[in-house]
């Protein structure tokens, strides 16, 4: 992707990218770190940075991530706006700011985007002003470079109403998974244990998935049944106005 010269940038418009993947044990989120200044602070932050004049946002999100992690040809989708007058206030922030920014002190929106995906379908590679990119699991994140942690929290809020009503969890996974994995990826992303058994039983009675007939290979344990999702089953089910395909 072509760099534009660096005068076209919007001081006061950037986007911020949250994409979420699952390692099939832990919901995990693309970090970047954007290096050390003298003041102590997160170098950790969400992919971001400004728009240029000439693009929409669409198009921003989606050079802003290629450019900081390499990772390209993703769907991402408006999470809002993070606009609070003190979202850049932290010292260690306005510091790193000075060393990459012509406008440090200008104040700036972010538009918010997220995104589901399969990390095994990617491998993030740092660039820009990215020191490395990779994954990180979302519970032991505490802290963030600017209001990149709320900006987060709203993402992984957003995850939990969404599951709960449509089977996005699907794009998390590889086509092939069992039912302990599709079971452990709805418990990390809304945060809570689920009766492995009424799980099963709710899961398999909406008849979304589709037994492969096919078993683990290469496991040190005994090998589970393989599911997919059945997308046909479930256009059918949406079409009756049938909204609750979450836990």
């Amino acid at each position: 992707m072509l760099k534009k010269n660096q005068s076209e940038l919007n001081p006061n418009v950037s986007v911020d990218c949250v994409i979420f993947g699952f390692d099939m044990e832990n919901l995990t989120v693309l970090l970047i770190d954007r290096g050390k200044n003298k003041y102590p602070g997160s170098r950790m932050a969400l992919p971001g940075n400004l728009i240029y004049n000439d693009e929409n946002l669409d198009e921003a999100a989606n050079r802003v991530l290629e450019e900081l992690t390499g990772l390209n040809n993703i769907y991402l989708e408006q999470l809002g706006a993070f606009g609070d007058p003190n979202r850049i206030c932290k010292e260690s922030d306005r510091e790193w700011l000075k060393s990459i920014r012509a406008e440090p002190e200008a104040r700036v929106i972010t538009i918010a985007y997220v995104s589901l995906v399969q990390i095994s379908d990617y491998t993030p590679h740092a660039s820009s002003f990215a020191q490395s990119a990779g994954w990180a699991l979302v519970k032991e994140i505490h802290e963030l470079a600017f209001d990149h942690y709320e900006i987060l929290q709203a993402a992984k809020e957003k995850l939990k109403e969404k599951i709960k009503i449509q089977p996005i969890g699907f794009n998390l996974l590889p086509e092939k998974f069992t039912l302990s994995q599709l079971h452990r990826l709805y418990e990390s992303v809304l945060d809570k244990p689920l009766d492995k058994r009424n799980f099963r039983r709710k899961i398999l009675k909406l008849g979304i998935l589709t037994n492969l007939k096919e078993k683990q290979k290469g496991v040190p344990h005994k090998p589970s049944e393989l599911y997919k999702f059945n997308e046909e089953r479930y256009l059918e089910l949406s079409q009756t106005g049938y909204d609750n395909f979450g836990f």
